[in-house]
């Protein structure tokens, strides 16, 4: 808390040196600032380069754990759209909304946008929940490309309420990007059609909860997907590998920016094959100078789920 309050105050600090200045080249586009990949990269779909859309949360970072710098919080100060999670892993976003005016601000949650499913703790996973009886909603909205739509939509209206002299644009670019999911979501109910078994394991924290239950697949896996924790005791490893070995489970997944170790020791005492299943909540360095968007992620989920439900 400590730190949270001189970032605070620093950023206050900058607010009122940067008050006075002029920018040398002024972007007058609306500007847009999401936490996280999926709800960025949905943005330049839908507005291409007729906003100003950035991402706070830094290429192969661990968002559970990110902390916003001054800078980021004068970002989120002068944009005009901001849009976040909204569950615990950024509780930091109340704090320093609390202390801003947002009046002219539009916020979109993720989380307001879908119904909500509770984290679920399966048969094998290890829970670092220490008894909470408060009830934890999975967060990892965007995982399911029915719900990608809905918040596909949320965020195009706001544009559009925005930026009125674009609305036709982003309207557009909207129905094609929806059409698109939904062309995503034919090809995953496709791969479960067409599969031998309905099971999938995660030697790693499992954030597709939503995904599954759209397209009524099973799952077990190492941890919930905020989980604090990500080494497993002996016990869940075993769980895992005798669950593979039970079922003929071909593929033990893992997911993105994460230590594959857990799923490497799953495939060297089953034969399975280690493939990663992206959750599109962040990443790589590399992969954000390429331009690598959530389609793309998911189009790429879709085979590896085939191979996994063969």
């Amino acid at each position: 808390m400590k730190r949270f309050v001189s970032l605070m105050l620093i950023a206050s600090f900058l607010l009122s040196m940067l008050a006075g200045c002029q920018q040398n080249e002024p972007d007058d586009r609306t500007c847009v600032v999401a936490t996280i990949f999926a709800p960025f990269d949905f943005v330049r779909e839908i507005a291409g380069d007729a906003v100003n859309a950035s991402m706070l949360l830094p290429p192969a970072s661990e968002s559970h754990s990110f902390e916003p710098t001054p800078k980021d919080i004068i970002k989120i100060q002068n944009c005009d759209i901001f849009i976040y999670v909204g569950g615990e892993s950024d509780a930091w976003v109340n704090q320093i909304l609390s202390s801003m005016d947002t009046s002219n601000m539009k916020i979109i949650t993720l989380m307001d946008c879908v119904d909500l499913v509770e984290e679920e703790i399966v048969e094998g996973m290890e829970d670092d929940d220490d008894d909470s009886d408060d009830i934890a909603y999975d967060e990892h909205v965007w995982t399911s490309p029915k719900n990608a739509k809905l918040i596909v939509q949320k965020i195009s209206d706001a544009l559009c309420k925005a930026d009125a002299q674009n609305a036709t644009l982003f309207q557009a670019r909207t129905t094609a990007y929806i059409e698109r999911l939904d062309d995503l979501d034919a090809a995953f109910k496709s791969v479960v059609d067409g599969a031998v078994r309905k099971t999938i394991v995660f030697g790693d924290r499992f954030p597709f909860r939503y995904f599954t239950d759209a397209y009524g697949l099973d799952y077990f896996a190492a941890f919930p997907g905020c989980a604090s924790e990500t080494e497993p005791n002996p016990k869940t490893v075993a769980f895992l590998i005798d669950k593979i070995r039970e079922e003929n489970i071909p593929v033990v997944f893992h997911i993105e920016l994460s230590n594959p170790k857990m799923a490497n020791t799953i495939r060297a005492e089953t034969g399975a094959k280690v493939l990663l299943l992206h959750s599109c909540h962040n990443i790589s360095r590399d992969d954000f100078r390429k331009g690598l968007s959530y389609m793309e992620l998911m189009t790429r989920n879709v085979e590896a789920l085939r191979e996994a439900l063969q």
